[in-house]
């Protein structure tokens, strides 16, 4: 379950799931036709989350702007009013809309004295599959269509730089128990040597292979099969 509140400084209430505007800008030609936005993300015992992503997208002009929360899970941003933003926070390969945010027009000398303030509650996924992570048949051998999803976890990793992954090798149940436990360790390690190479720190990841133990689809159809060949990545608790 995901929860998101929106607050506005200026008054001494607050309502959960829902978005509320200044009503009463102040006038001053000198400032900005934009507004503050405070953000801060946490999971559900309030505990900050870093290195998070948040995406606000304009409805106006399909504008985006996103930012990262810090070790304490907050961010300032700026966005300009006259304008209803959708939400988005960000994780690998995708996002989650979760809700949106008007800053109403301003006229004339009219600007916000008080920041919108956003806090958005939720609990990060701990395990997605590397789709597109393709080897050659029967062997650890990456294929180059293979680079892009790396690269994007090499990124994620550089980002979430306290996480500690496990990269999880799992085939299709063709061959051998013991063939298929050996294939897939390698191919997670082969995977673990791209990270390496690419500047992560080796302490930050484990390997193991479950061979065809653990299948997400059917083994007799060819489509299934396609399926449980995959490579999982593992979020661990940090020690």
């Amino acid at each position: 379950m995901k929860t998101i509140r929106f607050f506005l400084v200026q008054f001494l209430f607050a309502f959960p799931f829902t978005s509320f505007s200044q009503t009463t800008p102040i006038q001053d030609a000198s400032i900005p036709k934009d507004a503050q936005v405070d953000v801060t993300i946490t999971d559900f015992k309030d505990v900050p989350l870093p290195h998070e992503i948040m995406m606000f997208r304009s409805k106006k002009y399909d504008k985006e702007y996103s930012a990262l929360t810090d070790d304490k899970g907050n961010f300032s941003t700026r966005l300009p009013a006259g304008d209803v933003y959708n939400i988005f926070i960000l994780g690998f390969k995708d996002s989650a809309s979760i809700d949106s945010l008007v800053i109403p027009a301003l006229q004339g000398k009219q600007y916000y004295k008080n920041p919108f303030v956003v806090t958005y509650q939720f609990q990060p996924s701990k395990s997605f599959v590397l789709e597109n992570c393709n080897f050659d048949n029967g062997k650890a051998t990456l294929q180059e269509s293979s680079f892009p999803v790396l690269d994007e976890l090499v990124a994620y990793m550089k980002r979430k730089d306290d996480d500690r992954i496990e990269l999880g090798g799992h085939t299709d149940n063709v061959g051998t128990a013991a063939s298929n436990i050996k294939l897939s360790a390698d191919r997670a390690n082969t995977v673990k040597a791209y990270l390496v190479a690419s500047g992560i720190d080796e302490t930050r990841i484990v390997t193991k292979g479950y061979g065809s133990s653990k299948p997400i689809s059917d083994n007799k159809t060819a489509d299934g099969r396609a399926e449980n060949r995959r490579t999982e990545v593992t979020i661990l608790e940090n020690k």
